[in-house]
């Protein structure tokens, strides 16, 4: 669980802005269900680490909500690249690789 006081201005906003994706199966935030592991900022760049409520959660519901979470992070000024990683998934390796390919 990620500590807002412990992240830097650019990353609590980032944090802030990221954690209003609402997850589409229970219809609360992923702030509400503390879904974010880590948010890193580095220059524009942003790396976001999160994981999902079980480790089974249907690939359709995991990539839309790291879809929404990397286009969340982008709306943040400033931030020209996001990074995000879901861990802790059966397809996370499969969903990552996903997520590299709306980086590029």
């Amino acid at each position: 669980m990620i500590d807002p006081a412990q992240l830097s201005p650019k990353e609590r906003e980032v944090y802030e802005r990221v954690t209003t994706v609402r997850d589409p199966e229970f219809g609360q935030t992923i702030g509400q269900r503390q879904l974010i592991d880590e948010v890193k900022v580095d220059g524009d760049t942003v790396f976001i680490n999160y994981h999902l409520t079980v480790p089974f959660c249907p690939d359709i519901f995991a990539f839309y909500i790291g879809s929404e979470i990397r286009k969340r992070a982008l709306e943040v000024e400033g931030i020209k690249r996001a990074i995000v990683r879901v861990k802790d998934h059966i397809h996370a390796e499969e969903l990552n690789k996903k997520f590299q390919e709306e980086e590029a």
